[in-house]
């Protein structure tokens, strides 16, 4: 056996996670570090790119997939409380709403997300409709009763109104247009890309912002940055 991880983790360990998953002579196993979030990434992208090295993604050949059971909320390790996965109006799968005051963690939600070869081209989720469920998705996220009110008083009102059962998904259609033509990145084919700054070359956005505009709005600009004339 032969790893990177045998100073960090000893052979034992790493015999019993090749145990674990499976891997024997010849096989290698990749593992990551880190927040899950970041690992989530890190190993779908690598994932990615040896499918491509190895060509075995065929390139005549479309397979979709559904991918669902996310959790509903994730720890928050800087704020101490948990957060959305998706977004707070997310519906709880009905069968965990008992866990939302016991264990938040174990909540799964009714999201799901379109995967096409391995790329994801769309997601979704069954929103809540009911407005105490609502307010016990808040509670779980550390929202207390006024600051729902002040937020998101509108929205319980109109669940506590009677709202139908209601859902929705987003496509990315550029990246299906970019599928569909051969594209590795969706930057040929959107009309007016965006740099990893987010400055458009074509139309040399953003621009500079006149003193006249700064006063309309009522804003004000912070730092060395000084509003034209």
């Amino acid at each position: 056996m032969t790893s990177s991880a045998l100073k960090l983790l000893g052979e034992d360990r790493c015999r019993s996670i090749a145990t674990t998953i499976g891997a024997g002579d010849g096989d290698a196993a990749l593992i990551v570090a880190d927040t899950r979030e970041a690992c989530d990434r890190a190993l779908g992208t690598i994932r990615l790119k040896i499918a491509a090295e190895l060509s075995l993604i065929p390139k005549d050949r479309w397979n979709p997939l559904w991918v669902e059971g996310f959790p509903l909320l994730m720890r928050d390790p800087e704020e101490d409380r948990w957060m959305a996965m998706h977004h707070p109006f997310t519906a709880p799968q009905w069968a965990d709403l008992d866990k939302l005051e016991t264990d938040p963690g174990s909540v799964m939600a009714q999201a799901y997300d379109l995967v096409l070869n391995g790329t994801e081209i769309g997601g979704g989720s069954i929103r809540i409709h009911r407005s105490d469920v609502q307010e016990r998705v808040f509670r779980a996220m550390a929202i207390g009763k006024e600051e729902a009110q002040a937020k998101f008083g509108f929205l319980l009102r109109a669940l506590a109104s009677g709202a139908p059962p209601h859902g929705g998904i987003a496509l990315g259609f550029d990246r299906i247009c970019a599928m569909l033509v051969g594209a590795d990145s969706i930057r040929d084919v959107i009309a007016f890309p965006k740099t990893t700054s987010a400055s458009d070359l074509m139309c040399e956005a953003p621009a500079p912002v006149d003193a006249k505009q700064l006063k309309q709005l009522r804003l004000a600009l912070i730092g060395n940055a000084e509003p034209q004339a």
